[in-house]
């Protein structure tokens, strides 16, 4: 059973957009938080430092806002550059864009830690790995 009356259309009312211009913070499409634009380290705030989680709205620069697709970007690895600065790789569920974005000062630092220990925690890069019994005190050493 249908709640609204057929024929009886109201307008929708106007939300915030999540990047809003002249605004000093957004809110997080993944947990929600109000996240300050400003950010130590990076002129341009592109995730939440509690979650890491971005939009896709970059497309060649960073803060160039002209990516047309607007999905939810998820943390899936990490990577360096090599004056040892970290980069969070996001990819977009609507698209599957991969983007490298860099940490920001204030990051939470235990969402970045579990980025980076991902690779040893997944079962299936330690089966095809002889050396990396799962039962090894140390890798490489047999027990």
């Amino acid at each position: 059973m249908p709640r609204r009356k057929p024929g009886r259309n109201r307008p929708q009312r106007p939300k915030p957009s999540l990047h809003a211009p002249g605004a000093d913070a957004f809110r997080c499409a993944h947990c929600r938080l109000d996240v300050p634009l400003a950010a130590p380290g990076t002129a341009h705030r592109n995730h939440c430092p509690h979650c890491l989680t971005s939009l896709h709205l970059d497309r060649d620069v960073p803060g160039d806002r002209r990516a047309a697709c607007g999905g939810r970007m998820r943390p899936i690895s990490l990577t360096t550059r090599p004056d040892g600065e970290w980069l969070i790789i996001h990819e977009c569920a609507a698209c599957g864009t991969l983007s490298a974005n860099r940490i920001a000062g204030d990051d939470n630092p235990l969402p970045l830690i579990r980025l980076a220990l991902r690779p040893l925690t997944t079962p299936h890069l330690l089966a095809s790995d002889p050396r990396l019994s799962p039962g090894s005190a140390f890798p490489g050493i047999p027990s």
